[in-house]
């Protein structure tokens, strides 16, 4: 699943060709990707203007000059293809302007689109209950101490709830709590202050290192102009079982599978 570094990515180069643009013309190739597609999408979306593109979380957001935002999110499989040169059989999504054509291919069909009211943003379900974003101001050691504080649950579990921090996945918190040195299965209440300052500047510092490199080449993921990101031959512990620790501690990377997903850790740096 394309994860926050990806996301950005995505919008970064969506930006570069889609802000300041007159939308022309849009066109659904079918009724639904997860949900359906809103019902006025294409009257809104046509003959608009993009005024900017952001990000929330796993979120990308194209904000209109008619005070409304589309939101899509890339589900498992979903990337934007920037003036493809041949129709793919899963671009269910097509935006046109009077210089470029993009389309939103999603295989697997788990991705969403919704339109919402942009002054309304922040009221939306789907962000009314997600923590701060770990790239912005909120994301702090008192934040951490705050959420976390009695809770039994693992670190490496309390790190994905996006209600504690917004847009934190798989990949990025078995990163971060290696460079942090926190064992994944410790008990979110009980990591302490020295850790929660270690591990706010190590969240940081991984996002942006695979925002730099153009996210991680999983799966199907690539960035609009279809260039694959390599952050992933930079991972120190993610997909690394049986691996040295790249800290020559004698460790050897273990994974175990925490909450249905794999969690990889080294048990000698990692408390």
């Amino acid at each position: 699943m394309p994860e926050l570094p990806e996301v950005e990515t995505t919008v970064r180069g969506l930006a570069k060709f889609l802000e300041g643009e007159r939308i022309t013309r849009v066109v659904l190739n079918r009724a639904d990707l997860r949900r359906p597609f809103p019902a006025d999408l294409v009257q809104v979306m046509t003959g608009a203007t993009v005024s900017t593109l952001s990000r929330r979380a796993k979120y990308g957001l194209i904000h209109l000059d008619r005070g409304a935002t589309m939101i899509f999110h890339l589900g498992m499989s979903g990337r934007w293809r920037i003036d493809p040169e041949t129709p793919e059989t899963h671009d269910h999504l097509l935006l046109e302007t009077a210089h470029h054509s993009f389309a939103l291919c999603d295989p697997r069909r788990f991705g969403s689109v919704d339109l919402v009211q942009t002054g309304a943003l922040d009221l939306w379900p789907q962000f009314a209950a997600l923590g701060p974003e770990p790239l912005g101001p909120g994301l702090s050691v008192s934040h951490l101490k705050a959420a976390l504080k009695g809770k039994t649950q693992s670190i490496k579990l309390c790190l994905l709830d996006q209600r504690i921090v917004a847009g934190l996945g798989n990949i990025y918190v078995c990163e971060a709590l290696w460079r942090a040195g926190i064992h994944p299965t410790k008990q979110a209440g009980k990591v302490t202050q020295a850790q929660l300052t270690r591990l706010v500047p190590a969240i940081i510092a991984v996002l942006e290192a695979s925002i730099r490199d153009g996210g991680s080449t999983l799966r199907d993921y690539a960035a609009p102009s279809g260039e694959l990101g390599y952050f992933a031959s930079s991972f120190d512990v993610y997909g690394r079982d049986g691996q040295p620790c790249r800290r020559d501690d004698g460790g050897v990377i273990e994974r175990i599978a925490q909450g249905g997903r794999s969690t990889w850790f080294c048990p000698v740096c990692q408390k």
